[in-house]
């Protein structure tokens, strides 16, 4: 075979100088199937009889073989090995140009040479990117989708493309998303569903194509594939109700895809969605929730959903949590709660609805994502001094509060602990709660705080320094003497920003006067 070859190769190069059809076809038909029987071995004769640097005027669409060339290089491209001697021989371009033949044997090996040949290769896509190749592959899709193995090809490309953020603006300007959910609709084999479910979710992740994807009509899709699938136990079903599900989560990210889905509250998906949150099933609850907490991105959304029984719905959800309860579901349900309590006129009622005694069955968390949602929501509740005051004698939270704000391999948990044992202070103005702090070891953390990088942290640290020293001072003269915190202060009345200096004098002025 190794002697075949050799003259194969030999017989190669004058043919393909010559251009002599039915040799040329003879020798190229040869290559394939020694590729066929070792794949390696063939490549790396190829490699060094130095025939790739004439496949490129083999590729031109005038050429009889370029069918036949391109699939010699599909399959040699398939070696790591000679990725890089092909893009040296100059096929990238011709290959390009391929793409806009009409024949279809042409398209499916010419865009799996391209393929193998950039496969893993960045800088490569990136190329191909920067040729075009986007919206000449969208438009093949849409012309050949009965075409199973040009489809596939397609879809392999797209894949691959979608993962580099430079591709997005390109693909957003095509019609890729009507393409798409067209060919998802077609589709009732789990394998050609997963394959444009890993085209989607990376392109989901761009805001436009969030919204062209919805107005395409893929929500209609995910919701039919989370009835059909919700009761199955089917690995394949319980994958795509996932898959499903999360990008339905996805594509709520995006302002505009979100609120064309909420539709007012009364839009169908939304409702559909609230249906998932009292589900037995884990995947819905924590997919619902999620929805819940994308949906309540702005105050007008969070006021409509509070005064229409959301907050109880995932109160129960958290009910049914506690006890060993699934984490990434207690996380979403915390984090919707949050959201839900930003705007002013829901904290009363979401406090008069029970949510803090709900959020603190989960102060025994260890779980640090559990335990940050749960500090945030917290946070965002108690603008009200009574609500505040109730929470600051809290011996346990409190206690639990100090514990975290040591927590250093959780910043955020850490961050969001001190902010609250801040908040604590400030909204109650409570020598009771003051007392509490005090007593659990809490002022160090404050003093700590006050010297935080991040300035609206400073700020709220020395306004409840401030407050302890006008309201209960003896507390906190030991401490602030052991802690040097008056040198503390001191610095910070040059600090760079006018709010915090300022807010530094008061405090010290403060600590002086009552001295």
């Amino acid at each position: 075979m190794a002697d075949n070859l050799s003259d194969t190769l030999k017989k190669l190069k004058i043919t393909a100088v010559d251009k002599t059809e039915d040799s040329l076809e003879g020798c190229l038909d040869c290559l394939l199937q020694a590729l066929a029987q070792n794949n390696t071995e063939t490549s790396e004769k190829i490699q060094a009889s130095g025939i790739l640097q004439l496949f490129a005027s083999l590729l031109t669409p005038q050429s009889s073989c370029k069918a036949k060339v391109a699939n010699i290089i599909a399959e040699v491209a398939k070696n790591e090995f000679m990725r890089i001697p092909c893009v040296d021989a100059g096929l990238i371009s011709p290959l390009v140009q391929l793409l806009n033949s009409k024949d279809q044997e042409v398209l499916l090996q010419t865009g799996r040479a391209l393929g193998n040949i950039c496969y893993d290769s960045h800088s490569l896509q990136a190329q191909l990117i920067n040729m075009g190749v986007i919206p000449t592959l969208v438009k093949l899709l849409g012309i050949h989708c009965q075409n199973a193995a040009l489809t596939e090809m397609c879809l392999v490309a797209f894949g691959n493309l979608a993962e580099l953020e430079s591709s997005k603006e390109q693909f957003a300007s095509t019609n890729i998303a009507e393409e798409l959910v067209k060919l998802f609709k077609k589709q009732i084999e789990h394998d050609k569903r997963e394959m444009i479910f890993e085209v989607l979710a990376p392109l989901a992740e761009n805001d436009a194509i969030k919204l062209q994807l919805v107005e395409a009509g893929l929500v209609e899709c995910l919701l039919e594939i989370v009835q059909q699938k919700v009761d199955s136990d089917k690995e394949d079903d319980i994958t795509e109700l996932k898959t499903g599900s999360d990008l339905m989560v996805l594509l709520l990210l995006g302002d505009e895809s979100m609120q064309k889905l909420f539709e007012g509250g009364k839009g169908s998906v939304f409702q559909r969605v609230l249906s998932w949150i009292p589900s037995n099933n884990h995947q819905l609850q924590l997919a619902g929730a999620l929805a819940i907490a994308n949906f309540a991105r702005n105050d007008a959304n969070c006021i409509h959903m509070v005064d229409n029984g959301i907050v109880e719905k995932l109160m129960d959800l958290l009910d049914r949590h506690v006890e060993d309860g699934n984490v990434t579901v207690q996380h979403a349900a915390l984090s919707a709660l949050r959201n839900l309590a930003i705007p002013v006129i829901n904290k009363a009622k979401m406090l008069s609805a029970g949510v803090t005694e709900a959020v603190l069955k989960f102060l025994k968390s260890e779980m640090p994502p559990v335990q940050f949602k749960l500090l945030g929501t917290l946070r965002m509740l108690i603008d009200a001094q009574e609500a505040a005051e109730q929470l600051g004698k809290n011996v346990k939270l409190v206690e639990r509060l100090v514990e975290w704000c040591e927590a250093k391999d959780h910043a955020g948990v850490m961050g969001e602990s001190n902010r609250l044992l801040s908040a604590l202070i400030r909204h109650s103005k409570s020598k009771d709660v003051i007392k509490t702090i005090v007593q659990s070891g809490g002022i160090k953390h404050l003093v700590t705080m006050a010297t935080s990088e991040h300035v609206i942290m400073q700020n709220e640290a020395l306004v409840a320094l401030a407050l302890i020293a006008a309201l209960e001072l003896e507390c906190l003269h030991k401490e602030v003497q052991d802690l040097a915190f008056l040198d503390v202060v001191s610095k910070l009345r040059s600090h760079e920003n006018k709010s915090v200096a300022q807010q530094a004098s008061l405090t010290e002025q403060r600590l002086t006067v009552e001295s």
